[in-house]
């Protein structure tokens, strides 16, 4: 397994995804699944929104890509969902929002096809309270490896920022 790590700025509570065969990321807000919504990262082709819980101000965010599931981690998270996603290059990098910089990704592991992204989220709460903050609140982590597409689904759910997403469709 590949791991990244770093410091993300994040605005409006919002970071992307984008494959390399995209020119930009999202054009504002994707939909979440009709009939399995995971809220806090919606998907489509070649592109992952990832909603934060701080406005504004410094997250963590660690990538780690994987060539097989590397299992989901419930202790050390508050909030984890999981996503397919496919990939038109199988590379693609983190953004942040509004263009302010763009973090490598290492190549995912089978090249381009369908992936599975779980989504770990810790602190969102505190982080949604703080709203503007430069020290670290928030963390995520978010594990990639291919898979056949499924259903979203969510694997743990406490926190209330979450459930707000979640209902915000």
């Amino acid at each position: 397994m590949e791991t990244t790590q770093m410091d993300l700025q994040v605005h409006y509570s919002q970071a992307y995804l984008v494959d390399a065969d995209d020119e930009c990321y999202p054009d504002g807000m994707l939909d979440d699944s009709p009939t399995h919504p995971v809220g806090i990262i919606r998907v489509e082709k070649g592109n992952a929104f990832l909603i934060t819980g701080l406005h504004t101000g410094t997250v963590s965010f660690t990538v780690a890509v994987a060539d097989q599931d590397p299992g989901a981690d419930l202790e050390g998270y508050e909030d984890v969902v999981e996503i397919s996603f496919e990939s038109p290059s199988g590379h693609v990098s983190l953004y942040e929002w509004g263009g302010g910089g763009v973090h490598g990704i290492p190549p995912l592991s089978v090249g381009p096809g369908t992936y599975r992204f779980r989504y770990h989220a810790y602190g969102m709460d505190a982080a949604r309270e703080a709203d503007t903050f430069d020290v670290v609140i928030d963390r995520y982590l978010l594990r990639i490896w291919p898979a056949p597409h499924r259903d979203p689904v969510v694997l743990k759910s406490t926190g209330s920022y979450f459930q707000y997403w979640l209902s915000a469709g």
